[in-house]
């Protein structure tokens, strides 16, 4: 028997409220690669008869953090982006996904201006997680047929995020990713 999601969503929070900070979500991280290495997990959440789409299967009351699925039958190439004042840890179900991280050349003063700088681009391949802090900004590109999970720290849809516009070198600050 496999690392299970509930053992997952328990042993996220019991990490995330001893250890809210980077070192914590590294374990987080860790343990997602653990996660996704369950056949039982993937096929149920994950496979082919998967609702494509973006769901998600837990909500911790007590922390804040979520876990989605991400199903998608159609790839995508996305803009930067970041998730405001949350982290977000991607781990890859199937296909691959390319992500990529941004440096922000400018000082952020100028209301609606952003100047960015690409810093670096890494796969994920299945069974591998990759996290991203508070603050980061990256962008993700995956063909069709990527399944992902993506662990957050809170709802994303309650908080601004700000998505770049990198050839207007601009930015928007919204709440859905």
């Amino acid at each position: 028997m496999g690392y299970e999601i509930e053992e997952f969503c328990a042993d996220t929070k019991q990490i995330l409220q001893a250890e809210p900070g980077p070192t914590g979500r590294e374990k987080v991280r860790r343990n997602l690669e653990r996660l996704l290495k369950n056949p039982n997990f993937l096929a149920a959440e994950c496979g082919p008869s998967a609702e494509p789409g973006i769901r998600t299967i837990y909500r911790d009351k007590d922390t804040g953090f979520n876990v989605l699925v991400h199903v998608y039958t159609e790839g995508k190439k996305g803009p930067p982006h970041d998730h405001g004042r949350s982290w977000a840890i991607y781990g890859q179900a199937a296909e691959w996904t390319d992500m990529t991280l941004w440096d922000r050349r400018d000082d952020g003063q100028k209301e609606g201006f952003a100047d960015l700088e690409e810093r670096e681009t890494f796969r994920l391949e299945p069974e591998m997680a990759g996290m991203f802090d508070i603050g980061d900004i990256h962008s993700i590109h995956f063909p069709n047929g990527a399944r992902f999970i993506r662990v957050t720290g809170t709802d994303l849809d309650t908080i601004p995020t700000n998505r770049f516009d990198l050839s207007k070198k601009s930015v928007n600050v919204g709440s859905r990713l």
